[in-house]
């Protein structure tokens, strides 16, 4: 299945207009410094004494939290972790996927420089807290729930 691509700005309409939730793969942390508006945090990787470390949960996680068929949006801090977890879920059955390129920070070359702006950039709406129930913690509760 190829995973539709798309702008901060069309990820915004999609969830204004067309009902889409968005996930942000980033790490609990990185999420409570700031995220796309109304967003869930669901890590793809969390961070380790040696670096970034899968998250084993994460499939069960979405699973919990989230219908097969439910409308969304996965987006992280420069796009790389949002296409793998989006190639994840897709495989795992999930079906209504768009992946946010350029994610929070936006998208850089090998160099360092900004080639695609992320959401913060776009000046689009931004939490930093997350709204009741979407912060990982408790989206992981509903494993044992």
């Amino acid at each position: 299945m190829s995973i539709e691509r798309i702008t901060p700005e069309e990820a915004l309409v999609l969830m204004e207009d067309e009902g889409f939730f968005y996930v942000d793969v980033r790490s609990a942390p990185e999420f409570e410094a700031g995220h796309p508006e109304g967003a869930y945090n669901v890590p793809w990787q969390h961070r380790g004494a040696t670096g970034l470390e899968a998250n084993p949960d994460f499939l069960a996680v979405m699973e919990a939290c989230f219908a097969k068929d439910t409308k969304l949006v996965i987006g992280c801090q420069s796009g790389a972790r949002s296409i793998a977890a989006a190639e994840a879920l897709a495989a795992a059955g999930f079906t209504e996927l768009r992946e946010q390129l350029a994610g929070w920070g936006g998208a850089r070359d090998a160099f360092g420089k900004a080639v695609e702006p992320g959401w913060m950039a776009c000046g689009l709406p931004m939490g930093l807290e997350p709204e009741p129930g979407r912060d990982y913690e408790s989206l992981r509760a509903k494993l044992s729930g």
